[in-house]
């Protein structure tokens, strides 16, 4: 290992701090604890660092784990202190509800269906006249159909709306939306009226954010100006700056099944095109060192600008940063180590956010790369091509399946699927997205020319059209995409355990690397098959929380059966994010059902469950003897009426009834001595059958 510590030497910093970080979130770990640890390994760091070499050659282990003990501790000291709620002055310890909020808009607002949305900081709260200076983030909505988008980056406001805190749906298998937000500093949101704001007269701008948000507002302008149609429009904004707002939801989900995403979202692929570019264009200030310099500083100025522009990013960053390191090494003349750089920049990254070891663009980024440097190579060696066309395009493809190597196990897990059609879709799409890039640039420099511009602005609308159009054309095939895969964390190390070992056994020629691939595979397999038996013995019943919606799953053994609104079965957006991440977390497959109208009841493994709706109608001659009785659609109900006809252990709200309805019902329930489960409130109702 020495070796790969003195040509690596970024990575003995970045292991250790990892763990930390790991340590701190997962155990939730004090920086008092950190703290402590330090104090300890530090004294011991440091006096061997200055003792004799034969006394640092005996005790390099020790040495070795007092470095790892610092780190480790920095690690737990960053996941601490970088959490909004370890603040003193957070707004979430001192603000209760009836208390007005002043607040500065963060970014413009943006518009979505019902709603204009704005990220927004808490500065102070107010109670009974007396003012508390406070910090924290908050999404703020403002409902379409009461005010006027008349706000602004800057504006300061105050709010009496309640200040709520993010919570998640609680669904199974879904998005941890709540961890997200406070890995971004985001705690709390506001829904608001026209009449529950009030905008002051004074404004809190920062010049530089000003001039980015300016700048970005005259790209969307130019490119909404001169780029015709919808989804062009929308997969030019996120090419170039990466506004994702007006992207139509299925065409991202054509590029993603398709294997070409990261196309629409900004990432390295886009920062080294733009960095071959500026290259190209300053290929002429290379003529003594002081013009290398001038390089230089011009080079990773505008790439510093770009990624800014673009919502720096984490796979933006860990380009940007990169690449200003191989234009530094360049200036002095000394070649760099990609490894160590990668190591370096993870680093810089993880010290300014430790939470980005989450971020899947993070994960995906570093992965990415690492696949390529390790496994273009030998790939590109598999055939030796005269032809330059041929070789090129041999070239694209070794590149394209290089990085689908380490990539491939993150994309199973975080989004269940594997894209089969990769290596001919990016054969096409990337070779257009980068001619669209680059005609993109020149739109905004010769916008002020009107010919020029609407006839750069015809060309990019007609090479949008042309890969939206083979992009979904590659989608309709139903092999396009291998769907509803659940890897756990287990079973995704043990991917990349038999890629390492398969990849060290026929590059290095290494045989014991064939035992441990072999060893990984059965441990991989024999993992899959411990699931599978869970997944056959499972009998579960599942009330989704899904607003303005009824959605129940029967999970029994590998396949559920639906109980719900048949929109949920004609519209693909709500069905994949509220009910898919459920159906694959239970590794069920099979195609649902609609329940009919009125009350209806199962009975399963000696336990009976009603559904009462909007249909229902009481009937005194009814009987029944019931574990759960589901109640959605408002349906006119009276619960010491159901008590007579219905004896029910527990009785399950879902998110379709009304709040002023639910708040009701509760309140009976107490009276009346009835076990009651909200999931508005509690998130989804999952019980074992």
């Amino acid at each position: 290992m020495i070796p790969i510590w003195k040509n690596i030497p970024y990575l003995r910093v970045l292991l250790p701090l990892i763990a930390g970080i790991l340590c701190g979130w997962y155990f939730s770990l004090h920086w008092q604890v950190a703290v402590i640890a330090a104090i300890v390994a530090l004294p011991v760091y440091l006096y061997l660092q200055f003792s004799g070499e034969r006394s640092k050659y005996y005790n390099s282990w020790i040495n070795g784990v007092a470095f790892n003990i610092i780190f480790i501790a920095f690690g737990i000291a960053l996941s601490w202190l970088k959490q909004t709620p370890h603040q003193s002055n957070w707004a979430g310890h001192y603000y209760k509800d009836g208390d007005v909020v002043q607040l500065r808009l963060l970014e413009p607002l943006s518009e979505r269906e019902k709603t204009y949305k704005a990220l927004s900081e808490i500065t102070v709260v107010y109670r009974n006249q007396k003012a508390r200076k406070v910090t924290g983030k908050a999404m703020i909505y403002f409902r379409k159909d009461s005010i006027a988008p008349v706000l602004q980056y800057g504006d300061i406001i105050l709010v009496s709306s309640n200040l709520q805190e993010i919570k998640n749906a609680g669904n199974p298998g879904g998005f941890d939306y709540k961890r997200y937000a406070l890995f971004n500093g985001i705690t709390h949101q506001f829904f608001v009226k026209s009449s529950e704001y009030k905008k002051l007269p004074q404004q809190q701008t920062s010049f530089f954010y000003k001039t980015m948000f300016q700048l970005r507002s005259y790209i969307l302008q130019t490119i909404r100006k001169h780029v015709k149609g919808d989804m062009e429009q929308s997969i030019a904004e996120a090419l170039l700056i990466g506004y994702r707002d007006d992207l139509d939801r299925d065409l991202v989900q054509a590029y993603s099944n398709t294997g070409v995403v990261h196309i629409i979202a900004v990432s390295g692929m886009h920062l080294g095109l733009i960095y071959g570019l500026l290259m190209f264009l300053f290929k002429r200030f290379n003529r003594n060192k002081r013009m290398k310099i001038i390089r230089a500083i011009l080079v990773i100025a505008l790439l510093w600008l770009f990624s800014l522009l673009t919502g720096a990013s984490a796979s933006v960053l860990r380009a940007v940063i990169m690449f200003t390191v191989i234009v530094g090494a360049e200036v002095i003349d000394r070649k760099g180590n990609i490894y160590n750089s990668m190591a370096a920049s993870a680093v810089a990254l993880l010290f300014f956010n430790p939470f980005l070891l989450w971020d899947v663009g993070f994960q995906l980024s570093y992965a990415a790369v690492l696949s390529i440097v390790l496994f273009m190579k030998p790939i590109y060696h598999w055939i030796a091509i005269q032809n330059k066309s041929l070789d090129w395009l041999w070239k694209l493809n070794a590149l394209t399946l290089s990085a689908q190597i380490l990539t491939l196990p993150l994309c199973m897990y975080h989004f269940h699927q594997a894209p089969t059609l990769f290596l001919i879709t990016n054969l096409i799409a990337v070779p257009l997205s980068s001619l669209v890039l680059f005609a993109l640039i020149f739109l905004m420099i010769i916008s002020p020319i009107t010919i020029l511009a609407n006839a750069t602005g015809w060309l990019i609308t007609k090479l949008l059209w042309l890969m939206n159009q083979f992009i979904l054309w590659a989608d309709h095939f139903r092999f396009a995409v291998i769907d509803g895969i659940q890897h756990s964390p287990i079973q995704t190390i043990l991917l990349y355990a038999i890629i390492a070992t398969a990849g060290i056994w026929l590059i290095e020629k290494n045989k014991p690397a064939l035992r441990w691939l072999l060893g990984s595979i059965v441990c991989f397999f024999a993992v899959q098959s411990f699931y599978r038996y869970q997944t056959i013995q499972q009998q579960k019943l599942v009330v989704y929380n899904l607003s303005q919606h009824t959605a129940i799953d029967f999970m029994l053994g590998n396949q559920y059966y639906f109980a719900g609104d048949s929109v949920l079965l004609q519209d693909g957006f709500l069905r994949n994010f509220h009910l898919k991440p459920s159906r694959i977390a239970h590794r069920t497959y099979h195609q649902p059902n609609t329940v009919i109208p009125g009350i209806r009841s199962w009975q399963l493994n000696g336990k009976t469950i009603v559904h009462i709706n909007r249909s229902y109608r009481y009937d005194s001659t009814t009987n029944i003897n019931a574990d759960v009785v589901i109640i959605s659609q408002n349906p006119k109900l009276y619960l010491n009426q159901l008590q007579k006809t219905i004896n029910c252990k527990l009785l399950v709200f879902d998110s379709s009834n009304p709040q002023w309805k639910l708040k009701y019902w509760k309140a009976d329930c107490q009276k009346l001595g009835i076990n009651f489960f909200c999931t508005s409130e509690q998130g989804a109702f999952v019980m074992n059958l």
